[in-house]
């Protein structure tokens, strides 16, 4: 299969911007009130752009690889939706699991730490230990990781490949940041909290 057999599934520029809007309000979900977040914000919305681009635009990756290589990948390899030749469509239903167990998590992360901490005055939030924040630690990261996963499981890209450690990276440095000015602010009840809880998923 060519690309210019699945050539209708590109140029869609209306659905380009759709999947942006609806994916980039995610970061409505984070706390944008921290300067120390831009950079990972900005990491994920150019994620969210060169997988847009490469679906619903121009196939990016395949042009790339006949240019640079002489070659024409097949449908799945860094264009159309991932390992299609081998497992066909289940790359698309794995990512779609992916994507949206990591929206779930950032929503219902933001549900409880916007109540009871971020909506405060500094100094008047409480550490928040319920629901998933009972398990771990930053869920709404682990959200972004699970909806960026998803995206390359359903359409993987040479641009998502490039960026995918990048907003890992950047992620866990957030984090850890996070958790060092959580520790100035409740002390040894963050302590204890940061032991029992996982950084990104449940504790064995």
């Amino acid at each position: 299969m060519t690309v210019e057999q699945t050539s209708e599934h590109f140029h869609q520029w209306g659905a380009f911007i759709i999947w942006i809007i609806l994916y980039g309000s995610i970061l409505l979900f984070l706390p944008f009130h921290r300067k120390s977040g831009i950079k990972p914000k900005s990491s994920y919305l150019a994620f969210i752009i060169a997988f847009a681009f490469e679906m619903f635009g121009i196939p990016f990756s395949l042009y790339f690889a006949a240019w640079a290589f002489k070659v024409n990948l097949p449908e799945g390899l860094l264009w159309g939706h991932t390992l299609y030749n081998s497992i066909g469509y289940w790359g698309m239903y794995l990512g779609i699991i992916l994507m949206v167990t990591g929206t779930v998590l950032i929503i219902s992360g933001w549900n409880l730490i916007y109540k009871d901490y971020w909506s405060r005055k500094p100094g008047e939030g409480h550490l928040v230990k319920s629901g998933v924040y009972a398990y771990i630690r930053h869920p709404q990261y682990t959200g972004i990781f699970l909806i960026t996963l998803g995206m390359m499981a359903e359409w993987l890209t040479l641009g998502q490949l490039l960026l995918w450690p990048v907003i890992l990276i950047v992620y866990i440095r957030q984090a850890k940041k996070e958790e060092r000015q959580m520790e100035m602010e409740f002390g040894m009840e963050y302590v204890v909290y940061k032991d029992e809880t996982g950084m990104f998923f449940p504790k064995l």
